[in-house]
């Protein structure tokens, strides 16, 4: 999935509007303005469409995480210069202080089964011999079931 689209589906689901997006992002110490956050959320074929870069996307999720759980006593960490899905679904899965059952439960909801074994290793250090890459079918399953529990 594009950063574009994530996005836009978060903002969706939380019901987000430009200023609250500003706002995160300044959590992060990210100067972001209307005009930018409107082109990152334009559709691909919008002439002022502009993609959003990893970094800015680990920024807006640091700072989702910091909005939705507090700030993190001591040195916050750096954003990431690039992501993968496994960052933004663990990083969404923080900021929404989701257990893994409650992560199967939005899965199936989104007719998405899998199992506590094959999510854990998502969430797995990358040089770990049980991690597993997250496809963009997962994390969009994901995303569909949020919006069914936060917007119907």
């Amino acid at each position: 999935m594009t950063n574009n689209d994530c996005l836009r589906r978060i903002r969706y689901i939380l019901d987000f509007d430009d200023s609250r997006m500003i706002a995160i992002f300044a959590l992060q110490d990210a100067e972001v303005d209307r005009a930018q956050i409107s082109s990152w959320l334009k559709k691909d074929e919008d002439p002022d469409f502009q993609e959003c870069s990893d970094s800015f996307m680990a920024m807006f999720l640091n700072g989702l995480i910091v909005a939705l759980r507090g700030k993190k006593e001591g040195d916050q960490p750096k954003s990431e210069t690039s992501l993968n899905n496994n960052m933004i679904f663990m990083k969404l899965k923080i900021a929404l202080n989701l257990k893994a059952e409650e992560i199967l439960l939005i899965l199936d909801s989104a007719d998405q089964t899998i199992s506590k074994h094959e999510l854990s290793a998502f969430f797995r250090r990358p040089d770990h011999r049980h991690y597993r890459e997250c496809k963009d079918q997962i994390l969009r399953n994901f995303l569909t079931g949020l919006r069914l529990a936060y917007r119907e």
